[in-house]
């Protein structure tokens, strides 16, 4: 059965309503990494109720539609599907509680062709409930490996926006062996980080962490590498390309061009991140 694309284009989304604390946004924190020095005073901002500061990406864990597209009338391969893209433009702080409305839209289905799979890009705007203060807006990249070749609109190619040149900057972050437990708490449950049978049914040797949760230590680590604070960036986008495991070590390799940046990540050899892009409401 090929995937009905013009189902996924009309798909209606409720909006989604989600309230969070303080507790909430400290919890998030923890799971991107924060506090493994606990007196490290450029991660308290963000773990003390009394002074608290929310990490932008916390924005990826709200008003989430959840497995929507795993209904039988899309007709997608689901357990071929990977996150493969994340992308943010983040207009506004996020309070450290909030109610807040998520809207979604799926925005494209593109067509790789036969063996290289479908994309779906879904389009996530998180607001203020009771005010309306736009927070953000969400692009999430799904790639569908099983479903493409379906005649579809075409996928464009996107050059790589790495630069051909020895990096400005590196960093890098160890992930603590209890990331996934930790991450999964705001809100992502799927046993593949946190059973080991499961991920060994997946093919892994034990749990993995989240992309999400590479996703927020790439915008902690390249914004502290440049000098900035996290809540400093107006954007952050990458690509999944690797397997992170808790206990890994990432390393960071940052290009600098005016207010933005362009980033990669390895484990050792293994590129786990990649075409990352970060920028700053002011020059770095």
């Amino acid at each position: 059965m090929a995937i009905r694309a013009d189902l996924l284009l009309t798909h209606e989304f409720p909006d989604a309503r989600q309230s969070y604390t303080k507790r909430d946004a400290i919890l998030y924190a923890l799971g991107a990494g924060l506090g493994a020095d606990p007196a490290d005073p450029a991660d308290l901002p963000f773990l003390l109720e009394d002074r608290l500061k929310v990490l932008p990406t916390y924005a990826v864990t709200l008003g989430s539609p959840g497995l929507w597209i795993r209904a039988p009338e899309f007709g997608v391969d689901f357990p071929k599907l990977v996150h493969y893209e994340q992308a943010t433009a983040f207009h506004a702080p996020i309070p450290p509680e909030a109610e807040v409305i998520s809207r979604a839209r799926v925005a494209s289905v593109t067509d790789r062709g036969p063996g290289r799979g479908a994309v779906v890009v879904v389009e996530r705007k998180i607001s203020d409930a009771a005010k309306g203060t736009s927070y953000c807006t969400l692009r999430q990249t799904l790639l569908l490996r099983g479903d493409g070749g379906f005649g579809g609109e075409p996928s464009a190619h996107s050059p790589s926006i790495i630069p051909d040149r020895e990096p400005d900057a590196v960093a890098t972050f160890a992930v603590d062996p209890r990331a996934a437990l930790i991450y999964r708490l705001s809100g992502d449950w799927n046993p593949l980080h946190a059973d080991p049978e499961a991920a060994k049914r997946a093919g892994f040797d034990r749990p993995i962490l989240h992309g999400l949760a590479s996703y927020a230590v790439a915008g902690v680590t390249v914004a502290r590498a440049l000098g900035a604070s996290p809540v400093a960036l107006s954007a952050l986008a990458c690509r999944f390309t690797g397997i992170v495991f808790p206990g890994d070590v990432l390393s960071f390799r940052i290009w600098l061009d005016a207010s933005a940046a362009t980033f990669q990540a390895f484990v050792g050899d293994r590129k786990a991140l990649d075409q990352g892009l970060a920028s700053f409401g002011g020059a770095v």
